[in-house]
């Protein structure tokens, strides 16, 4: 049986929790591209070290994991251009939408934020027609 559902459901689970701890100790909605946004245009300068050790924790604690597990298998594309252009378009796409899957698709899809849910649809719906497009008709990734 495979067990790739229930890594799944933890790994939503425990970003769920991050999040729910992160709004009622802070007050504020746990955006990963906004507490990114906030460092790179000096918006979040007043509590950088409080941004600093989110992003830490969410870059170190899944590189932890997978050593400790031995490693993962991805099927990542081997073009690192491809993957560098796309993490760039995700960026802009995220400054353009005001938030991420953090901000819209957990935090604002819980608190029925209809904003929330809307670009939730969208970037769902985005990433699919990528896929589609590039991977099954262009063959890129």
């Amino acid at each position: 049986m495979q067990s790739d559902w229930i890594w799944g459901l933890f790994g939503g689970g425990i970003i769920g929790t991050a999040a729910a701890i992160f709004l009622l100790v802070n007050g504020r909605i746990m955006g990963a591209s906004g507490i990114i946004g906030g460092l790179v245009d000096g918006s979040g300068r007043s509590d950088w070290a409080e941004r600093a050790a989110l992003l830490a924790g969410l870059f170190i604690v899944p590189a932890i994991v997978a050593i400790a597990m031995g490693g993962s298998e991805t099927h990542l594309t081997d073009n690192w251009v491809v993957v560098a252009i796309a993490g760039l378009l995700v960026g802009v796409g995220t400054r353009l939408a005001n938030g991420c899957t953090s901000g819209h698709g957990v935090c604002g899809i819980s608190r029925l934020s209809l904003r929330g849910i809307v670009a939730t649809v969208f970037y769902i719906g985005a990433g699919g027609l990528t896929i589609v497009i590039f991977k099954h008709l262009l063959g890129v990734i």
